[in-house]
């Protein structure tokens, strides 16, 4: 079954970054970083795609709950590397239902997130077509060789959340309160991951955009080792099923030394400790003894599922 790592995975094996290559990360992490030659920051670039049916719904998002959304998704994985947001550009399709007044929104709400975060809009590029899509690159710096990955977590170390999980799942199927707000305004934990980068030394970490289940299977995978967790904590109202599978809650997924002592809440967010890395098959992830199956969303695979 096609997946996005299958695809990924065949692209990183036909890349082949020169030596001496200012490209230090290429593909497979949520950022790609490219280090210039005497400078003492390394910079992060990231892209995200935004598409009407898949990430919103005209109907039920306001114009600018989705701007603001697209641009969150890519500050996100700035985050999780432990970075800080400089520039953004947006590329937008305009679908033959969106207005003038919708667009405007759109740009209002993406401007008031990037304005908020010190993302300025740099440029980017306009068209239409049949459905709407806008892709949003974010660039971002971090001091040089600091950047948090995900496959440098090592076995014996513990396994923590931020915040609690489900709840974008759970407000993307009843559309109401506070789960709702979670589905349509993710807060992109840039201050929580570069705390955690500077002062907790964080030895690996991501953003939690498809799921637990299959993002840290992700992690598992790109650092060669297992994982055994306890039920993580849930969003209020949240299932069991939504947390562990649930995609959007764009919390961090992060591990750190055995025994390092993090305080309960950091930056005003919640940290949870669920679990810990141990040696064993790559990607294998244990929920309270059994095999957790990787069931978040992936684009591809769960495009085949529906077959």
């Amino acid at each position: 079954m096609t997946s996005e790592r299958s695809i990924t995975e065949k692209l990183r094996s036909k890349v082949r970054i020169p030596a001496g290559s200012a490209l230090a990360l290429g593909i497979g992490d949520d950022c790609a970083i490219y280090r210039p030659r005497g400078s003492a920051d390394d910079l992060l670039l990231t892209t995200d795609l935004y598409v009407e049916g898949v990430h919103f719904r005209q109907d039920t998002h306001k114009p600018q709950d989705a701007g603001y959304k697209a641009l969150a998704r890519s500050l996100s994985d700035i985050a999780a590397m432990g970075g800080e947001p400089k520039l953004c550009l947006t590329a937008l399709c305009a679908a033959p239902w969106t207005t003038d007044k919708w667009i405007d929104g759109f740009y209002k709400g993406l401007l008031e997130l990037a304005e908020a975060t010190g993302t300025l809009l740099a440029g980017g590029d306009l068209s239409r077509g049949s459905e709407f899509c806008c892709d949003v690159l974010v660039l971002g710096s971090v001091p040089r060789g600091t950047a948090m990955l995900r496959s440098t977590a090592k076995p014996g170390q513990d396994v923590y959340v931020s915040g609690s999980l489900g709840g974008s799942a759970l407000g993307l199927e009843t559309g109401k309160g506070k789960a709702w707000k979670k589905h349509i305004h993710p807060e992109p934990r840039l201050e929580l991951a570069r705390t955690l980068r500077e002062k907790y030394r964080a030895t690996a970490a991501m953003d939690l955009s498809d799921g637990l289940s299959l993002d840290l299977r992700r992690m598992a995978l790109d650092s060669n080792l297992a994982v055994e967790i306890s039920a993580p904590p849930q969003f209020p109202g949240a299932t069991l099923a939504h947390a562990l599978h649930g995609g959007e809650d764009y919390e961090l997924l992060f591990t750190v030394r055995a025994g390092l002592k993090l305080p309960e809440t950091l930056c005003g967010v919640r940290l949870t400790k669920i679990g810990r890395t141990v040696a064993g098959p790559a990607g294998l992830i244990q929920l309270e003894g059994e095999p957790l199956a990787p069931l978040g969303y992936d684009h591809f695979a769960s495009r085949d599922a529906a077959k």
